[in-house]
């Protein structure tokens, strides 16, 4: 089989470790050394719809497997499956559960999905103001549109009170951030955020293991939001706050939503990321991402028994049959250069001894870098993951942490993620939310 994956960074990266006995080739915007040694590539730009179609053509690709959303946004999908490539991704219409927010929480309201919260859409600054003044809680205040993880903003968190958050909600509308000339404005929820992703063939889904991402920039859970720092998973394929009958919970949600997007758009194929916030009375939906996660792709990938490629051709062919996983817990923490994400500054030298990663136990994957010249530059985003695998998560911590030791540059990341004192922290604030409702945790 001929493999096309489209993308550039780590996610894409732990995709390719996971294809075997197939052609691999890639598509990405910069030489990504890890992705570079095990495919045929080509550089360009992952957006170029039509040099993406020319490539893969020419190359007779069976099936392409694409990692970011702004491809599926501008319906590379569509495109490709007219060539009769099969796709693991949705079509530009299933992709809203992404791409538009406010097609996502209409779609909860109209088929009456459980997980759903208080929102409203807004297009114009006056109304979303009387809203925000009006409103009994803190709110969270959404692009409709795609902001690569960062355009999200909560009152008492990022914004200080009601009239920052007008100000945000004026500049979203105003200057059109993500594309959009619209806002959504949600009740901010307190809990705890968790990940579900599953492998979706139009109808069934197959979750994976769950995983906690860490989107704020510094230790302790401060500084801005960012596409993510790090991640853990847990040996049980919960969390160590997530009951079973919570997770299964969520994975009833991504089904009725699967659903739901069948009648509405089009049949979802791909791989479908489910963010949660575990509330005392259970799971409510935070937001959906059309793709894996990243980091948490990498969490969940170097654990999967299961054939990928088979599963793969599971989803083109909508007849999903297993998904099995590794019961170890992960960690990966994310190398950054330092300023990230918001005065990191790009063309600067990093230096990584994959070796003593891998001796150490670790992974490494590749993310925003490029190599030439035989060295390896950053951008000013993530640089790269460092996965440790291990019987418990503290396991799994103490090896990514001693192979981050491994990455020389002006970069930093955040050593607390998967550690003890941090994930007990978890639980004891979920232990707190339901003993404060009235509920054994």
């Amino acid at each position: 089989m001929n493999i096309l994956v489209v993308g550039t960074g780590a996610r894409e990266h732990a995709i390719c470790n996971s294809i075997k006995d197939a052609e691999l080739y890639s598509i990405m915007s910069n030489k990504n050394p890890g992705i570079a040694r095990i495919s045929k590539y080509q550089i360009g730009n992952e957006k170029d719809i039509e040099g993406v179609k020319k490539f893969a053509k020419s190359n007779n690709i069976d099936m392409a497997i694409i990692g970011p959303e702004a491809p599926l946004e501008m319906g590379i999908v569509n495109e490709l499956i007219e060539e009769g490539i099969g796709c693991v991704g949705p079509t530009k219409e299933a992709a809203r559960i992404e791409t538009d927010k406010a097609f996502m929480r209409d779609l909860f309201e109209t088929h009456k999905i459980d997980g759903s919260i208080v929102y409203k859409v807004f297009d114009n600054v006056e109304d979303a103001g009387e809203f925000i003044d009006n409103f009994d809680k803190d709110v969270v205040i959404k692009p409709i549109g795609l902001t690569g993880g960062k355009g999200v903003k909560i009152v008492g968190e990022h914004l200080e009170d009601g009239d920052a958050a007008k100000k945000y909600v004026d500049e979203i509308i105003n200057n059109k951030i993500s594309g959009h000339a619209q806002v959504v404005i949600e009740e901010r929820l307190i809990g705890e955020e968790f990940t579900v992703q599953a492998f979706v063939d139009g109808d069934k889904i197959l979750p994976m293991p769950a995983a906690q991402d860490h989107p704020h920039a510094y230790e302790g859970d401060q500084g801005p939001i960012t596409g993510g720092m790090g991640s853990y998973s847990d040996a049980t394929g919960l969390l160590p706050f997530l009951d079973h009958k919570s997770y299964r919970k969520a994975v009833k949600i991504m089904e009725d939503t699967v659903k739901a997007v069948k009648t509405e758009a089009d049949p979802y194929k791909g791989i479908l990321y489910g963010q949660f916030m575990l509330c005392s009375d259970g799971p409510k939906m935070v937001e959906y991402n059309a793709r894996f996660g990243d980091p948490e792709a990498m969490n969940v990938l170097p654990l999967l028994k299961t054939d990928f490629v088979e599963i793969c051709e599971g989803i083109v062919d909508g007849n999903l049959k297993k998904a099995e996983f590794e019961h170890k817990s992960t960690v990966c923490k994310y190398i950054v250069p330092k300023g990230y994400p918001e005065t990191a500054k790009a063309g600067q030298v990093i230096e990584v001894d994959e070796t003593k990663i891998n001796d150490a136990g670790a992974m490494v994957y590749y993310a925003a870098v490029n190599e030439k010249d035989n060295k390896i530059f950053t951008s000013a985003s993530r640089a790269l993951g460092i996965v440790g695998v291990g019987n418990t998560i503290s396991e799994a911590e103490e090896i990514c942490e001693k192979a981050t030791s491994y990455v020389k540059g002006d970069v930093y990341h955040r050593s607390d993620v998967g550690t003890e004192e941090l994930v007990q922290k978890r639980v004891a604030n979920m232990q707190k939310l339901r003993f404060e409702a009235g509920l054994r945790f």
